[in-house]
């Protein structure tokens, strides 16, 4: 590390490495990290920190510095989230306050924006009503940090396209010798300083393959997000060595209950199965009587494993089109652990006696043994309920469904939010090209996840009870902010979302209902989810927002979610149900900070392989004329989101008629002189242009399309 030419560090090399180092960095060690030597250059250092405590960026004595506790005007912060329209949420990158450190929504002044795990330069300022923002000034080059993109060669030499639709230039390439690679090769590869003027080169770490190779659009993502994709070898060998479960070992034996899978067609594991039952005249109350199996992953899985700490290294399985990148291997999540049919299968099921209003009466937790009695799909119990013809379910549906409408009926009552937001299926094609179809949702995949809520309760509430540590899922209120942002919205629409600093879930699943009449409907769904806070995990009871809940774990997916391995083991040790329960002295705090990040890298991935793989549908598709609405919109436009296949592109406001346009952000309207545009508003766009490297869409205005309202 190297001081400018003066002999001292910027300010902003300063902060930085102060928030990087471990502890407090005194004047001293930030003399031998800038190479600052003589009584003059100590003197300038000396002032210069003096100054920094001044303004606030730094606290403590010259001799030895830390980020200030209270939030300085500037300071060095840390990325740590996207909300759902892509601003960076950030943190202190060093916090010495008390609690947890405060997040500060970011408005990026610089470009390209950081992006998650990134360090800035960011001045901040207090929000009216709590909270921070803040605004980029400069983006921090973290060493450790890797990108992706498409090597090319070019009368300029050989570059770097990245793939990221953030950064905005070409990287100039460094191959490393012995590295053969061919125009078009998709690499990854890190950037190695920031230069003034000209291109930034990056070396070259590894070739991932060629664009047009089935699965870029994953493996880009992979790569760029850091997901682990292949297992220690000792990891691998615990999970070989791995026997079935032989007979029922102790265990209650649920092998003749006709326990089902309830998974989409193209599910690549199963680890829930499903049963319900009139709860008869020893119900005590209870309306029906229902039993939510659960793969004992920790049966298999024991703490501080070789499987285990691959497992909370992952911290949850990551989902493409074209594959899985799996929390455990193989062996284990698509066969040992998966509930196959005919199969015996070590369990942790979950009694659940419920009213005929949907109350959750009691419960009864045990470790068994069970044997599915089929796999069936959403369309098949969709298709059975409707009275079409289709094989009958070994199991009774109709109780299934009976129990299902009374824990509706409860949620109902809670005033938990059901936001609308339509999704669809993405088919890599064998011979290139994807296709995608709207995909429907139905009363069978609503009956799973109120079964499956059901056993979420239960959970935390059995936890709570033996008062045993362990980890919630949490979902905070949302924000003031944000609150207010939705009211602007709405009140322009003519609805209304109840003035409080108190608000509760019904207030905003008032607001669904509302829309259910308006033209607007998507875009009020959407408002109302993007208002909403970020969930995550910890170990604090802070409830779950969204679903009007006390309390809430997860306990239903321990294969992807190591969260829920978490839960399990700690229900396993608290009712005395056997070996693998937790073991002693966790960090939830830290694991549930690893775990929330690892979820969000997941989701943020996930996106972004989908983003790639709608571009490459799209790209087959240039010139043709598509109906949709507006999804987002700012200074820069209209976020045009297509009907049925809800991809995403941008109609830049220069394409618009009418323009100037003036952008009102409370209202969430683009002004011009024909009219107004709106969310939700219909359009009618030709698609322009669609690059499936980084996944961005351009749309011009169709001919003949009406001026907005």
């Amino acid at each position: 590390m190297a001081a400018d030419d003066e002999g001292l560090p910027s300010r902003e090399q300063l902060l930085a490495f102060v928030a990087r180092h471990r502890g407090r960095a005194g004047k001293r060690e930030i003399a031998r990290a800038f190479a600052i030597s003589g009584s003059a250059q100590r003197a300038a250092l000396g002032r210069l920190l003096g100054e920094l405590k001044r303004e606030g960026a730094l606290a403590g004595s010259r001799r030895r510095m830390e980020p200030q506790g209270a939030l300085p005007s500037e300071t060095v912060v840390e990325v740590v989230a996207l909300d759902d329209e892509g601003n960076a949420v950030a943190e202190p990158a060093s916090w010495q306050g008390e609690g947890p450190p405060p997040r500060i929504a970011l408005a990026s002044g610089a470009r390209p924006a950081p992006g998650i795990g990134q360090r800035a330069i960011a001045s901040i300022d207090a929000v009216a009503g709590g909270g921070w923002k803040g605004r980029v000034r400069r983006v921090l080059e973290a060493e450790e940090r890797q990108a992706v993109g498409v090597f090319r060669r070019t009368a300029r030499g050989e570059r770097i396209q990245p793939a990221d639709r953030r950064q905005a230039h070409d990287w100039r390439a460094v191959v490393p010798p012995g590295l053969t690679l061919a125009d078009g090769d998709l690499v990854l590869a890190q950037p190695l300083s920031r230069r003034r003027f000209g291109p930034v080169p990056a070396r070259i770490l590894r070739r991932l393959g060629r664009w047009q190779d089935a699965g870029a659009a994953s493996l880009l993502a992979i790569a760029a997000h850091g997901i682990p994709t292949d297992f220690a070898a000792d990891a691998l060998a615990e999970a070989e060595a791995a026997e079935p479960l032989a007979g029922a070992d102790g265990r209650e034996d649920l092998r003749q209950l006709p326990l089902v899978t309830i998974d989409d067609a193209d599910a690549r594991d199963h680890d829930d199965a499903v049963f319900a039952e009139p709860a008869g005249a020893d119900g005590r109350g209870a309306a029906w009587h229902a039993v939510v199996a659960i793969a004992d992953v920790a049966h298999y899985v024991r703490p501080d494993s070789a499987l285990d700490r691959a497992a909370r290294q992952r911290g949850n399985s990551v989902y493409f089109p074209d594959r899985v990148v799996a929390m455990l291997p193989e062996r284990l999540s698509n066969d040992l652990c998966s509930l196959l049919p005919g199969r015996d299968r070590p369990c942790l099921a979950a009694h659940l006696w419920i009213a005929g209003d949907g109350e959750l009466l009691r419960w009864r937790f045990v470790r068994a043994v069970m044997r599915s009695a089929a796999r069936l799909t959403y369309d098949r119990v969709q298709a059975q309920r409707d009275g079409q013809a289709s094989p009958a379910s070994p199991a009774p549906l109709a109780s299934l469904y009976g129990a299902y409408e009374a824990l509706a009926q409860a949620r109902e009552r809670r005033g938990a939010l059901d936001i609308e937001r339509a999704e669809r299926r993405v088919t890599p094609l064998e011979g290139g090209g994807v296709e995608v179809a709207p995909r429907s949702r139905l009363a069978s995949h609503r009956l799973i996840e109120e079964l499956m809520i059901a056993a979420n309760i239960a959970a935390a509430a059995a936890l709570e009870a033996r008062r045993a540590a362990a980890i919630y899922r949490l979902h905070d209120r949302p924000a003031p902010e944000k609150a207010d942002e939705l009211r602007d919205f709405l009140e322009s629409l003519g609805l209304r979302l109840r003035r409080s600093p108190a608000l509760r879930p019904r207030d905003f699943a008032q607001v669904l209902k509302q829309a259910a009449a308006s033209r607007h409907r998507h875009a009020i769904h959407e408002a109302v989810l993007r208002s909403q806070s970020q969930a995550e995990y910890g170990p604090e009871r802070r409830g779950h927002f969204g679903l009007a809940l006390d309390a809430y774990s997860h306990f239903t997916s321990p294969i992807r979610r190591y969260a829920d391995l978490v839960v399990h083991r700690a229900l396993i040790a608290a009712l005395g149900l056997g070996q693998g329960g937790m073991a002693g002295g966790a960090d939830f705090a830290q694991l549930g900070a690893h775990l929330t990040a690892t979820e969000r890298r997941a989701v943020w991935a996930e996106r972004e392989a989908m983003d790639r793989y709608l571009a490459s549908y799209m790209a087959e598709r240039t010139g043709a004329t598509m109906a949709g609405r507006v999804a987002g919109l700012g200074r820069f436009g209209l976020i045009v989101r297509i009907d049925g296949i809800e991809a995403d592109g941008l109609l830049p406001a220069r394409r618009l008629p009418g323009g100037p346009f003036r952008f009102d952000e409370r209202r969430r309207t683009l002004r011009g002189r024909d009219g107004t545009w709106r969310l939700g508003d219909a359009i009618t766009v030709v698609l322009t242009e669609a690059n499936p490297i980084s996944g961005s869409v351009t749309f011009d205005l169709a001919p003949g399309d009406p001026a907005p309202g």
